[in-house]
Parts: C-alpha cells; sequence; structure tokens
C-alpha cells in the first residue's frame, strides 16, 4: 500500500524527518505515534503530497507519487483541525465536498450512524464540537477510497460517538483498507490499532503491535509502555 525510503525533510536548518523507511500494508489499522515535533505530522503531509520531501521517495498503491496527484483519489483525510465556512449548512458543506471530489457519496449510513438528522439544517457554526467532528468523520468515510488517515479523529467525541468510530474502523479494516490514525488517546489506540509507529526526532524508534511494545518496554497498559519508549529514548538507549 505505502512504501517509504529514505525519507528526509528540512525546514530551513531544521531536520523534521531523518531517513524513514517504512511499509505499510493494506487491511490494517496503524497508530503512528510520537511527542509533539517528532516529525509524525509531516509524515502525513509527505504521504499527502502537502509537503515535498528534501530527499527519498514515496510510493502509494504501487506508484511513486512524485510530481502526481491522481493517488489523492485513493486517500480520505481527516485533519486534527478542520475548518470550514460557518456559514455552511451541514448538508450544503456535504454537498459541496462531493462535487469538489466528483464522485457520489455514501453519506447517507453514516449520518444514520452518528445521529445527526436533526442536525443537516444546521450552519456549521452553531454546531457543538463533537458535532462538528461527527461531520469531519462523515467527509472522511463517504468515500469509498483504499487509505484513510485520520488526525486524532476521537476528539471531541462523547462515549457513544466513539463506540461508533470504533465499529467503523473495524468495518473499514474489515473491507481490506488502510487506515493511518494519529491519537494522544492510549487506551484508543491499543482497542483499534494493529500496529504502532512511533516516531522521535524524525525517526522511527518502534514499529510492531501494542503487545510487543508492552513486552519491550516492560510495562502492562499503552499509556506506561509509550512514556517508558520515550524516557529510554531520550536517554539513547534504544529499544
Amino acid at each position: 500500500m505505502i512504501h517509504i525510503t529514505d525519507l528526509h525533510k528540512t525546514f530551513g536548518k531544521n531536520q523534521v524527518l531523518k531517513g524513514i523507511d517504512l511499509d505499510i500494508d493494506p487491511g490494517k489499522i496503524y497508530a503512528i505515534l510520537g511527542p509533539n515535533g517528532s516529525g509524525k505530522t509531516t509524515l502525513i503531509k509527505c504521504i499527502l503530497g502537502m509537503v515535498i520531501p528534501s530527499k527519498g521517495t514515496i510510493e502509494v498503491l504501487g506508484k511513486p507519487i512524485k510530481n502526481g496527484w491522481r493517488y489523492r483519489k485513493e486517500i480520505d483525510y481527516l485533519p486534527q483541525i478542520a475548518n470550514f465556512p460557518g456559514n455552511l449548512k451541514v448538508n450544503e458543506l456535504i454537498e459541496m465536498i462531493k462535487d469538489l471530489r466528483n464522485a457520489p457519496g455514501q453519506e447517507d449510513e453514516l449520518i444514520r450512524i452518528f445521529d445527526l438528522e436533526p442536525h443537516l439544517e444546521k450552519k456549521m457554526a452553531n454546531l457543538s464540537g463533537g458535532t462538528k467532528q461527527k461531520v469531519n468523520l462523515i467527509l472522511a468515510f463517504m468515500f469509498n477510497s483504499q487509505l484513510l488517515i485520520l488526525d486524532e479523529p476521537n476528539t471531541g467525541l462523547d462515549p457513544r460517538a466513539l463506540i461508533k468510530l470504533k465499529k467503523l474502523l473495524n468495518k473499514h479494516r474489515g473491507k481490506g483498507k488502510t487506515l493511518l490514525i494519529t491519537s494522544h488517546v492510549m487506551q484508543f489506540v491499543e482497542e483499534v490499532a494493529d500496529e504502532v509507529i512511533y516516531i522521535l526526532e524524525g525517526k522511527i524508534y518502534f514499529k510492531g503491535t501494542t503487545s510487543e511494545l508492552k513486552k519491550e518496554t516492560g510495562q502492562i497498559d499503552m499509556e506506561h509502555a509509550v512514556a517508558e519508549l520515550m524516557k529510554s529514548e531520550i536517554h539513547g538507549e534504544s529499544t
């Protein structure tokens, strides 16, 4: 699905990515983790074509993405902060995104799943944060793309909506799709992710299952495992 070789990215004198080598297989959920400034957002933006690497190659669906754009039609993206015009109604926003993608959406089932029928005629500016996130999730899931990149998808969701999101993630994985997620909630990561990719200072320091991460760090839960990994790497002890 995704093959990354020797990926570097420098902004001025700041070297953000330092030789990333990564293979992402289809039909799995990957959690990309790391502290703020670790390079995970830059990595995601490189995959999306929003940031041009300084060095290295990225292949998506078996083809290099350099100087290409058509591969993006196979990607759905949920940004951490999605800013849409506040005067747009929810149903108008959905139609606008469908027009921009020039593709039919599968929004009806998603609207039902997230109980958004009462909000379709409301303006985005008048929605609560949790309801806005449900709208963002509908926009991300309503196209039949093979790759989904979801930045903090659980932000602002109540427990009921969070359960529905987990079921939706599992459903798409069951269809053979590939999902990349970021989250600061380690319980959520442990429940949904097949593999964890931990990035620190522009390098991948761990790639494997949550069970493998807990075993390597000697911790019983993900929160302490990630904290231990961060501590050991800061002190120069690679796992």
